[in-house]
């Protein structure tokens, strides 16, 4: 198996050209023709990952946000990003990230977001499918929706809008989102589910609300995606999940 084949996989199901104009996906380390025993999926590329990847036998990567973002003046091993290239040109590790391509896929981040919120009758809120609207099976307070939210994404902590009286129709956002905000509720969305919201997006028009779940939580389900889908296509590849309990960089105490 090449890098190539993996990457076919996935770019059939997220086309890297579907990428938006300031993303970085696709590979970012090692070349198409090299040869590949066993992939390693996570969240983040980092330092760690790397580390389980060399201890696994893993020889790629596959994440969902890119390792590099933007230009690398160094790579040395006391930078968070240098250290996880470092470690995987000197091991012969591929890395390889479907990103923005992937959250508008079909089937992809934002209606993996809709999904486990139950929507029905969804729909893209525009045409760059990186949010979507749909409909509660029923409708409910806006603080019943809070603890259902909190219950469906595993949450700790919500940060949200003062709760409505009713929400009966949802919009989604994977990531930072918050610049769909005005979309969704311009489309009719009684609440609005993202991450990364800041506080002057908490102000938001009267009988809406703006709920923010944290850009992990709202995008980790992509991972489990991308193991079901090489497992799919390359049955008898060894395909591996990290171990990592929690790859997400914030902590809540």
């Amino acid at each position: 198996m090449q890098v190539k084949d993996i990457t076919a996989v996935l770019e059939a199901f997220a086309p890297l050209q579907d990428q938006e104009r300031w993303d970085n996906a696709g590979l970012c380390v090692g070349s198409p023709d090299d040869v590949v025993h066993r992939v390693l999926v996570g969240f983040d590329c980092t330092r760690q990952l790397v580390e389980e990847a060399i201890a696994l036998g893993a020889d790629m990567i596959v994440t969902h946000h890119p390792l590099i973002f933007n230009g690398l003046k160094r790579i040395a091993p006391d930078d968070p990003v240098g250290a996880a290239v470092y470690l995987a040109i000197r091991h012969g590790i591929a890395i390889y990230a479907a990103h923005t391509n992937a959250d508008k896929a079909a089937g992809g981040v934002n209606e993996l977001m809709a999904h486990r919120l139950g929507l029905v009758e969804t729909e893209p809120l525009d045409e760059s499918r990186l949010g979507f609207i749909g409909l509660l099976p029923e409708p409910m307070s806006g603080e019943a929706f809070c603890v259902f939210v909190k219950e469906r994404f595993g949450l700790k902590v919500l940060r949200c809008s003062a709760p409505v009286a009713e929400v009966a129709r949802v919009a989604t956002s994977c990531g930072a989102g918050s610049s769909f905000a005005e979309l969704a509720f311009a489309t009719g969305a009684d609440a609005f589910v993202t991450g990364d919201v800041s506080y002057h997006h908490f102000f938001v028009p009267e009988g809406r609300m703006i709920l923010d779940i944290g850009h992990f939580e709202s995008e980790v389900d992509i991972v489990a995606k991308f193991v079901s889908l090489l497992q799919e296509k390359l049955p008898t590849f060894a395909i591996c999940t990290t171990t990592q309990e929690n790859n997400n960089p914030i902590y809540y105490y």
